[in-house]
């Protein structure tokens, strides 16, 4: 099977990844919404300890924290003002973290966080985590890209859920995840494999 070219090395944007530093963390949808229920993704609970991990690491870099939720309404899976909808204690905002809130995959449309990422002097490199990969974490990395910034999707901390297809055969979320990520990396952004990836030895 060949391998084509990415779209990023055709257009010479390169993969190389940020400085924790130097970017700004964007933690997106890790609510308790993913946790359990008709929404619990495979694989939420490795990737919102990874997910603990990083923000840690932002924190201990002295990186820029936005947290980023996703807004369904009273009485749904997406409650922010219900337990279900809050963002997981694991990784909860601290110190006055801004929280913006959207109620479309692309986080940037529709609300304030452009405005947020200019007001606390952020740069053009971004770090995206959460859930879900295929679904908010791609058209966030999509609009950010869009935008000018430059995403990088860190892998181990994103996480899906198994779909049917068009034809009605299942779509693992292995296989989502894989191909969510691969499509993120063909033009969006780099990816980083894991939290490791971007803290210096």
């Amino acid at each position: 099977m060949t391998v084509s070219t990415s779209l990023r090395e055709l257009s010479g944007l390169g993969n190389e990844l940020p400085r924790l530093a130097d970017a700004t963390l964007i933690m997106i949808d890790f609510q308790n919404t993913y946790r359990r229920g008709v929404m619990a993704l495979d694989g939420a609970e490795p990737a919102l300890a990874a997910g603990a991990r990083l923000l840690v690491a932002a924190r201990a870099a002295g990186s820029r924290v936005v947290h980023v939720v996703n807004d369904g309404g009273e009485g749904t899976p997406y409650d922010i003002r219900a337990e279900i909808g809050a963002i997981s204690a694991e990784v909860a905002p601290a110190g006055g973290e801004p929280v913006v809130v959207k109620r479309f995959p692309n986080a940037f449309h529709e609300t304030g966080l452009e405005k947020t990422l200019r007001d606390l002097g952020a740069g053009s490199e971004l770090v995206l985590a959460g859930f879900m990969t295929h679904m908010c974490v791609t058209f966030t990395a999509q609009g950010a890209f869009n935008l000018g910034y430059r995403p990088t999707v860190v892998a181990e901390a994103t996480a899906t859920r198994s779909l049917a297809s068009p034809d009605g055969s299942a779509v693992p979320s292995a296989v989502l995840q894989t191909a969510a990520l691969t499509t993120i990396g063909d033009l969006f952004g780099p990816i980083a494999p894991s939290v490791g990836d971007l803290i210096p030895v």
